[in-house]
């Protein structure tokens, strides 16, 4: 895990060195100023000159001056290297996961994802910078004060000693005890950001269900779980400070204890107050040591399940992979699905798409009709590779669809997906997705033909007109007819629209599909809708029910032969054949 992380170390391999380097320099200067002073006592004592006591002066002046431009520079080093590596690791994270498959996407929740790549890299930023500044800094004065001390005050060194298996072993029972908590805290964090996240993106359905209260009330009991989860974490590592406290002053008792007895029993023979005071001071600065290592202790164990976390985002791969020697040119929209079967996962005990054996002319306009649940989105989502078929194979241009390099393929395939998004920037910007070297004439004429062009030119800003993230100040048809645009502008030798006209009335829908026949001839549409007059034109129409085709044909063959396209169609044109029974009675 630690070496996996370490790669996102990169350039600022550098400055992660250099920090303990300075933190060692600025540790051994800490270290000898105690030794100056305990001479300085000690020559002031014996009646030194002036001049012996500015020579001191200067040298202390001197290794302070010294000590704190090594622990600048240490700060310094190590800001840039832990920034810069949470930088790199959030990167990383991020790059990989724009690598799944929707199937690597499903194991993970939104929130989950969010978390990783904020509070978990967070934690790690704090643990990193702590280990290459602080678990260097506090063993490496422990052991010079260590050395120090038992040079200046001999066996008595000693006593410090004591406190390690006692300090060492609080320590890993604490550790043992919180860990196992820390682990169930944060999938908590998940909950947290999920409800969180789903309340803004449904904030309109919250006020118009006049559901604040239930919102609220839900945030507060994820917010307690959270609270009391770490409480229970927190209360165990607060044994720290307790622990610490004993050891110092156990310590510090025996130290005064036991030194003064040697200085009054010997006169000062085998101990002097000089030796004395900076033996002191060194037991001072081994205890704060001590603390550090106690400090590091907590953080390192609060952010080890965050490490757990990140790594498993990192170690994520692909379920689907563009092959060695893949194919890079797709030779037209042409499409078949020979007898495929589909399955979320492997465990599912049913199938979604059951023995569906399809096939479609490059240039055909397809429709696809059916309930809810029928797999319609399923099915077109294999073109792309978004899933793999659990068996049989899909054939696009002639070529099973997996051994095409998935960004060739994937540029081949355009999708208007039942959900419609748009990115914040403006509306150029999110129409200029389909092709970033649109120039604005492209743009426009897209737009026209989406019939998107109707509501931009009443915009102040036009075609600068800046979308908020989710295109929330866009109307639910407004934004599909820019996902529309922005799907023509790719020209793509498929061109799948996944209900995507349900937002905007029959007349612009009829407008829009006419555009495409004359703007995209060639391309292959698909063209799942609810309403059968989106259909009604298509060269084919597909009836799917349960994961299965039921039906295939014309709009008029099949309102002869088959009974859900007849119910579906005698159930939205029932007001026509009324008024036509109506007249003609």
């Amino acid at each position: 895990m630690i070496k996996q992380l370490a790669r996102s170390i990169r350039e600022f391999r550098r400055s992660t060195i250099l920090t303990p380097v300075f933190v060692v320099g600025e540790v051994l200067l800490e270290a000898i100023i105690p030794y100056v002073i305990a001479l300085l006592v000690n020559d002031i004592r014996d009646g030194c000159s002036v001049s012996v006591i500015m020579s001191y002066a200067w040298k202390l002046v001197l290794f302070s001056l010294l000590s704190l431009l090594f622990g600048y520079l240490a700060g310094i080093h190590c800001a840039k290297a832990s920034t810069g590596f949470a930088r790199n690791l959030r990167a990383d994270v991020f790059r990989n996961i724009q690598r799944y498959s929707f199937s690597n996407i499903d194991k993970f929740s939104n929130a989950s994802l969010v978390t990783r790549l904020t509070t978990d890299i967070q934690n790690i930023q704090m643990a990193f910078m702590m280990i290459i500044r602080t678990a260097i800094r506090a063993p490496l004065n422990l052991i010079f004060s260590f050395t120090m001390a038992f040079i200046m005050g001999g066996k008595m060194a000693l006593i410090f000693l004591l406190i390690i298996p006692i300090l060492g072993g609080g320590l890993l029972l604490i550790s043992k005890k919180a860990l196992p908590i820390f682990r169930k805290g944060f999938p908590m964090y998940d909950a947290l950001n999920n409800s969180v996240e789903e309340n803004i993106k449904g904030i309109r359905v919250v006020k118009s269900y006049v559901r604040e209260d239930h919102e609220n009330k839900k945030f507060r009991n994820d917010s307690a779980n959270i609270k009391t989860i770490f409480t229970k974490a927190e209360r165990l590592l607060a044994l720290n400070g307790p622990l610490m406290q004993f050891c110092i002053y156990t310590v510090m008792l025996l130290v005064l204890s036991f030194g003064s007895k040697a200085i009054i029993s010997t006169g000062g023979k085998a101990l002097d107050i000089g030796q004395f005071s900076t033996l002191l001071t060194y037991g001072f600065q081994i205890l704060v040591s001590l603390m550090m290592v106690s400090m590091i202790f907590v953080m390192i164990t609060f952010s080890e399940e965050s490490c757990q976390r990140v790594c498993e985002a990192l170690n994520e791969k692909s379920s689907i992979q563009s092959p060695d020697n893949a194919l890079k040119e797709v030779a037209d929209g042409s499409i078949d699905f020979n007898d495929i079967i589909f399955r979320y996962s492997v465990k599912a005990e049913e199938n979604v798409l059951d023995h569906v054996d399809l096939h479609i002319r490059s240039g055909e306009t397809i429709g696809i009709i059916g309930g809810t649940g029928s797999a319609k989105s399923s099915l077109v989502q294999l073109i792309p590779r978004l899933y793999d078929v659990s068996e049989g194979s899909v054939m696009v241009g002639g070529k099973n669809v997996k051994e095409y390099d998935l960004t060739t393929l994937r540029d081949s395939v355009a999708m208007v997906l039942q959900k419609n998004v748009l990115f914040s920037g403006t509306i150029a910007e999110n129409i200029r997705w389909g092709n970033k070297d649109a120039s604005l004439d492209e743009v426009k004429e897209v737009c026209h033909l989406a019939c998107a062009d109707e509501f931009i030119d009443h915009m102040p800003q036009g075609y600068d007109t800046y979308i908020e993230q989710g295109g929330t100040n866009v109307s639910g048809g407004q934004k599909q007819r820019l996902c529309i645009a922005r799907a023509l502008l790719k020209r793509p030798k498929i061109l799948i629209l996944d209900d995507s006209t349900s937002a905007v009335d029959t007349k612009t829908d009829a407008l829009i599909r006419k555009a495409m026949r004359d703007y995209i001839p060639e391309t292959t549409k698909i063209i799942i809708a609810q309403r059968t007059s989106s259909v009604e034109d298509a060269d084919r129409i597909i009836v799917m029910d349960a994961g299965k085709i039921n039906a295939i044909g014309t709009s008029e063959e099949l309102l002869k032969t088959n009974a859900i396209y007849q119910e579906v169609y005698y159930s939205q044109n029932r007001s026509d054949s009324d008024k036509e029974v109506s007249v003609s009675g």
